[in-house]
């Protein structure tokens, strides 16, 4: 990273800042889109309820929670991308996406790279995203701004074990 990235980095959150509010109608839109195509099952958190786990409703797309740790995986053949985790996508600025502008959203799902160009988005996340219209996408990443920024700062991926 440059010295100037910080200041890139801050130019496009208040780029967006200034772009005001989404439409209601995109909002209900990327709503409906991130329902639809199961965005919950990964990216929000389980918590147990009366008829066993849930999801954790006051932690809505906060990804995997930082404070859980994974028992060791079990000993299976060396696969191609090791251990990941699921994102936070709450709006929360240091450890969601609330400095990310919805190009930046875009073009992560186009690239299946962080940010557009960084590490690659690790499976299970499912490449289709990338088939989506700029319009669907924008409107996903307008919904997920709407929602409670929660601060969890989710594990980075752990590469495969060496064999």
């Amino acid at each position: 990273m440059t010295r100037l990235a910080p200041l890139l980095i801050l130019f496009t959150a208040m780029a967006a800042q200034a772009a005001g509010p989404a439409p209601r109608e995109r909002i209900e839109r990327g709503r409906y889109l991130i329902n639809a195509t199961g965005c919950m099952d990964c990216h929000t958190p389980l918590k147990n309820g009366p008829r066993g786990p849930e999801p954790d409703r006051t932690r809505l797309f906060a990804g995997h929670p930082e404070a859980l740790a994974m028992p060791p995986a079990p000993a299976l053949p060396a696969g191609p991308w090791g251990v990941s985790y699921t994102a936070n996508l709450t709006p929360d600025p240091d450890t969601g996406l609330g400095r990310w502008s919805a190009q930046d959203f875009v073009r992560t799902m186009r690239s299946g790279r962080h940010l557009g160009s960084g590490r690659p988005l690790l499976p299970p996340m499912p490449a289709a995203y990338g088939q989506m219209s700029d319009e669907d996408l924008q409107a996903m990443f307008a919904y997920l701004q709407t929602l409670p920024p929660v601060r969890n700062r989710v594990p980075a991926p752990l590469p495969p074990a060496a064999r």
